[in-house]
């Protein structure tokens, strides 16, 4: 990683010799930056300088898979959804927002109209543009331009390196809201990713316990440790699932976790937290992997564990920007590496690169 030339506490207003740079993926396994135009705010709008945003799981699926869920790369795409950032520009009617505020970006925009949106659920709007998922434009640019209204002003004791954060959080807030686990019950984790790792935060801030997190690399489990998990559980991905949910349902009690979440998207993974959850328990699937998997369906069915879905987040971000400027969640050690935009593709090979030791990757500017 080269020396940072990044100062947080400035911004450049663009002119007519500032350049704009992007972090392009023309198609699977060809990612370039390139040049793009200054974007100008339409009404509603504003324009950003993104001061930091970090690299999602899905990004490197995308890069390497061409794909991720049900979305296949169809055309050339910026990618980046984690961003945070300050307002350079300000478009028509808006009056929410002024030059130099600070702003965390929520990615997703949804129409705002029909019956999900009007009933709160606005994350499964059919029509809801999600940035970096195909076919439309991630946030990983120098400058970009974003409805005022997916905006949220970050106190000043927040780094925008904790705003690009608050998107990650989300997701682990909306996790463990989803599952339904409380205060004092007991949850199994599979997987100690960047989500996996943030769900534990989460859950250790609420009084959940006591928490198990799963990984197969060790190193990620000794972190966990540090972070507060109860228990850690190194899988041999050469036993069979069964086995593994045996042993894990044993460290429970014998009956397993009364809630799980499945952080992966393994198919094997998520076998096991389905085995691994205790009768009349819950099971959440968080991870994002293959569109079609083999499941136990007479294993969860005959014992009653709820299956759920989990898809992004929503009503998340005040909370999120509340907990981080409290004190009382602390989860910016989790970024291992940091880039200048120049480096942008250095930080995508550091991110695929499991030697590394990376847990999250921000890309600064």
């Amino acid at each position: 990683m080269s020396a940072l030339n990044y100062n947080p506490s400035t911004y450049e207003i663009p002119g007519k010799n500032t350049l704009n740079h992007g972090v392009l993926l023309n198609k699977k396994d060809d990612l370039k930056i390139v040049e793009l135009p200054i974007p100008i705010p339409e009404e509603g709008e504003v324009q950003i300088q993104v001061k930091a945003t970090g690299i999602c799981g899905s990004d490197i699926h995308l890069w390497k898979y061409g794909e991720i869920g049900i979305f296949p790369v169809t055309t050339p795409q910026l990618l980046g959804h984690e961003s945070a950032g300050v307002v350079t520009a300000v478009g028509k009617g808006v009056d929410t927002l002024k030059v130099g505020d600070r702003v965390a970006v929520e990615a997703g925009i949804p129409c705002s109209k029909c019956d999900q949106c009007m009933s709160g659920r606005y994350h499964l709007c059919p029509t809801v543009i999600f940035k970096s998922t195909p076919p439309h434009h991630g946030q990983l640019a120098k400058y970009i331009t974003h409805p005022a209204r997916w905006l949220y002003k970050i106190p000043d004791n927040v780094t925008y390196e904790q705003g690009a954060l608050l998107e990650p959080l989300s997701v682990a807030i909306s996790a463990i809201e989803r599952v339904g686990v409380k205060f004092g019950r007991s949850l199994l984790i599979t997987g100690a990713g960047p989500i996996g790792l943030i769900v534990l935060a989460v859950a250790k801030a609420t009084g959940i316990s006591p928490i198990m997190i799963t990984d197969v690399q060790p190193s990620r489990l000794e972190y966990a440790k540090k972070m507060g998990a109860d228990f850690v559980y190194q899988v041999d991905p050469k036993r069979k699932d069964v086995e593994i949910a045996r042993e894990i349902r044993d460290i429970f009690g014998g009956e397993g976790a009364e809630y799980s979440l499945e952080c992966t998207g393994v198919e094997s993974s998520f076998r096991t937290a389905i085995m691994a959850t205790k009768d009349a328990g819950v099971c959440c699937l968080v991870g994002v992997g293959k569109n079609d998997q083999l499941l136990p369906v007479n294993n969860f069915a005959m014992r009653e564990v709820d299956i759920r879905g989990l898809f992004r987040y929503h009503h998340t971000y005040p909370r999120a920007i509340a907990l981080m400027a409290s004190g009382n969640l602390k989860i910016d050690h989790l970024i291992t590496h940091r880039f200048d935009f120049k480096d942008a593709l250095k930080a995508f090979d550091t991110t695929a690169d499991y030697s590394t030791g990376a847990i999250k990757v921000q890309i600064l500017n």
